[in-house]
């Protein structure tokens, strides 16, 4: 072999590992609510309001098929699920072209009235990925070809139980060499598994409530490495809780009445504080973390009149320095002071009710009835909406008793929207700015 074919050989190799072990940047958004799950992104040099008509459509797919998944971004490559025919699938597709790389079939497709088809986001892990289908098959795949490594059904193999019929929701987290996730029920509500294997860990055995709908996050308090989860125990009765990270012994657990039907967003933490907002009767909770080692105790700071100030149902909540934005159902899009809970302000006729994430100091809102899209500068005076625009088209897939709940996502200059079986990728990116 000559100097010149063993240094493209080097290359060609050189390519496909770089490829397959690809490092996350800060402009991808590798799972559920991006790299450290708070829902804000890291990326700027977008774009800060919007032609009439919205960004530019850059491609559309088709083939999602049902379910409320969302897409996972690393460099070129989105990864999400959904439900075609019967069979529920998790697949891959190329960003810049919007076309499928490769399907890989899960099971049976859940069904249900309120939607049907896989709901988790999958979590993408070096050459991994991770996926969660509302039936309880957790698997992993090679993020290169969609070749399965394992599978783990959380109800028959780990004798999960939820909280009610909606299927699996959540999105499981990788923390170091386990993929933690809630299968619930009398063995440990939590479980982590080896990411390499799929074999158990560790239940949290002290821990033994329902799970619920919500993805639970990683802290730091106290000193302690923990994850902290939305849990249900009995109807009207639930959690907020925390289990240490390297063994799932449990920390601290807040009782929480009100946990009976939609505990679905995931939980926000900053410091030693828990935030904790649910739809319904629920509302919402701001509870301080005080102690270390293994002794912690979680003290409520809302009272509770203010408690009612954030009902969320489906759409999440994002904090942003000292105000927590979101949908309140009854009242309309609320900014909420974070450490008192009080409302700044609210506003039920500018945007209609839906799911946001964060990217470069702006809202990105997503409406679940008619797909429409609000860009919104984040102020604790009024809700300042610069931009709207709507979805080219909605599905004509039956949503059953569902809207639009999938989240937008932000990633590599690009805006993602899904509406089942319908992805739509925008350019949002400044290319004013980026010229000069």
């Amino acid at each position: 072999m000559t100097i010149r074919q063993l240094a493209a050989t080097c290359s060609v190799a050189f390519l496909l590992v770089g490829h397959a072990d690809r490092p996350v940047r800060a402009d991808d958004w590798p799972q559920w609510q991006g790299p450290d799950r708070t829902n804000v992104s890291k990326e700027t040099g977008l774009m800060k309001s919007w032609p009439k008509d919205g960004p530019k459509l850059l491609w559309t797919f088709e083939k999602a098929g049902f379910g409320y998944s969302g897409p996972a971004i690393v460099g070129d490559r989105l990864y999400t699920m959904g439900g075609r025919e019967d069979t529920s699938y998790v697949f891959a597709l190329d960003v810049k072209s919007g076309k499928e790389i490769w399907a890989t079939p899960i099971g049976k497709m859940f069904k249900n009235g309120y939607g049907n088809g896989p709901r988790c986001t999958p979590t993408v892990d070096g050459d991994s990925i991770f996926a969660l289908d509302a039936q309880g098959e957790l698997l992993c795949v090679d993020t290169a070809t969609g070749k399965k490594r394992w599978s783990v059904n959380l109800e028959k193999d780990l004798k999960g139980e939820m909280m009610s019929s909606w299927g699996y929701s959540e999105s499981p987290l990788v923390d170091g060499n386990q993929v933690v996730c809630c299968p619930g029920g009398k063995d440990g509500t939590v479980a982590a598994l080896d990411k390499k294997t799929g074999k158990v860990l560790w239940r949290s055995k002290e821990l033994t409530d329902k799970a619920t709908y919500s993805s639970l996050v990683v802290a730091e308090i106290g000193g302690v490495r923990q994850y902290v989860q939305l849990t249900s125990k009995k109807d009207p009765e639930g959690a907020i809780v925390g289990v240490a990270a390297k063994d799932g012994k449990l920390l601290w657990y807040y009782p929480r009445s009100g946990y009976k039907t939609a505990v679905i967003p995931t939980p926000i933490v900053r410091g030693n504080l828990v935030y904790a907002a649910v739809g319904y009767s629920a509302g919402c909770d701001l509870l301080e973390i005080s102690g270390k080692s293994e002794k912690f105790e979680a003290k409520q700071l809302y009272d509770k009149k203010v408690q009612k100030n954030m009902k969320n149902k489906t759409g999440g909540a994002v904090l942003l320095g000292d105000y927590v934005y979101g949908y309140s159902d009854e009242t309309g899009w609320v900014c909420q002071i974070l450490k008192t809970g009080e409302q700044k302000w609210k506003n039920e006729v500018k945007f209609e009710k839906g799911s946001l994430t964060c990217a470069d100091g702006l809202l990105y809102c997503y409406g679940e009835k008619s797909g429409g899209v609000a860009l919104v500068e984040p102020s604790p005076d009024a809700m300042k909406v610069k931009s709207k625009f709507k979805i080219p088209r909605e599905t004509k897939l039956s949503r059953g008793g569902g809207l639009i709940f999938t989240h937008p996502v932000v990633s590599n200059g690009c805006l993602y929207l899904r509406d089942q079986d319908l992805i739509f990728c925008y350019d949002i990116r400044n290319h004013m700015a980026a010229a000069r």
